[in-house]
């Protein structure tokens, strides 16, 4: 188990069973293309997946560490603010993709 952020009173927080705690990369919104055209926000085509950093795992998670970007649905997740920033918590089955430097680019992954 890795520690997480603190609550707003103060206290250090544990993170439970299969739960991950996750900071979103960058503002949702208004995005760039590879090529560097805008993109807005009301421009989306079906579901778009989000990436964002862990900040934090429970003790029974298996594949995610802190520090690891992890792919997930941004429609499924639940919010959570800790001292003014904005951190989603998710289940470790809702996460679709890891990366990480440990994953082997020839690694077929592992099945949850």
């Amino acid at each position: 188990m890795t520690a997480a952020p603190h609550s707003d009173t103060g206290l250090p927080i544990r993170l439970l069973h299969d739960r991950v705690l996750v900071q979103l990369d960058g503002v949702e919104g208004e995005r760039r293309s590879s090529a560097g055209i805008v993109i807005p926000a009301t421009a989306s085509v079906g579901r778009r997946l989000a990436w964002a950093t862990t900040v934090g795992v429970g003790p029974h998670v298996r594949t995610i560490v802190t520090g690891d970007r992890v792919l997930f649905d941004p429609e499924d997740r639940s919010e959570v603010e800790l001292h003014g920033q904005e951190y989603v918590l998710l289940r470790e089955r809702d996460v679709h993709a890891v990366a990480a430097r440990r994953v082997k680019p020839d690694a077929t992954g592992l099945y949850l």
